[in-house]
């Protein structure tokens, strides 16, 4: 499932790199989306803007998801994948739905939530950056994910897609908690620390 997934990002990605009117028509749109155009929630997230986009989503996506396909299996695997990829873009949508220009790209909305997923299941999992080469619990990555995400969505000065990545996050938390309800009780503190963050995205809308 993952390398299916896999393969078909590298191959829509390469040809929206090549053919800019293939690019356009199934890119994310907020006045495409509006007039009708919905299948662009899901096709924008097997498009990149370049190579060094697709590569650090890919990369991401591989290093996170074997933990859970071994954990929950392929159908609820695809299920966060899914859905994390449209509320993502749905989030987008509604943040953004007085910019008709709006647009973006990517497979980052499905990779947060599998990155969360991922995080929930197995929170002391340690992750090694090479700007900060010491081992981190994958939680703490989390919470400081969540937090550079509300900052740079507030900021709105850059070209990422802060909002994409909140939805995907959010949507990823969420569908593992309701396929693996034992996560609540066995680590209810994981789940406020999470969660802590969206509440006070929420507070300050």
């Amino acid at each position: 499932m993952l390398f299916i997934i896999i393969a078909a990002i590298l191959i829509i990605s390469i040809r929206g790199f090549k053919n800019i009117s293939f690019f356009n028509k199934y890119k994310f749109n907020i006045r495409s989306i509006n007039n009708g155009d919905k299948y662009r929630m899901f096709t924008s997230g097997f498009l990149h803007v370049d190579y060094n986009h697709l590569f650090f989503n890919l990369f991401t996506l591989f290093v996170f998801s074997t933990s859970i396909l071994n954990q929950l299996g392929e159908i609820y695997y695809l299920a966060i994948y899914i859905a994390s990829l449209y509320f993502g873009n749905y989030y987008t949508l509604k943040h953004y739905k007085n910019q008709n220009f709006y647009t973006a790209v990517g497979a980052s909305g499905a990779v947060s939530g599998i990155v969360y997923s991922s995080i929930l299941l197995f929170p002391e999992m340690k992750l090694v950056f090479i700007f900060f080469p010491i081992p981190l619990p994958s939680y703490i990555f989390g919470v400081g994910y969540i937090l550079y995400s509300i900052y740079g969505m507030k900021k709105d000065n850059d070209n990422i897609g802060h909002t994409a990545h909140l939805g995907g996050a959010i949507s990823g938390t969420l569908i593992t908690i309701l396929i693996e309800p034992s996560i609540i009780v066995n680590q209810t503190w994981l789940v406020v620390l999470l969660i802590s963050p969206f509440l006070f995205l929420y507070k300050r809308k």
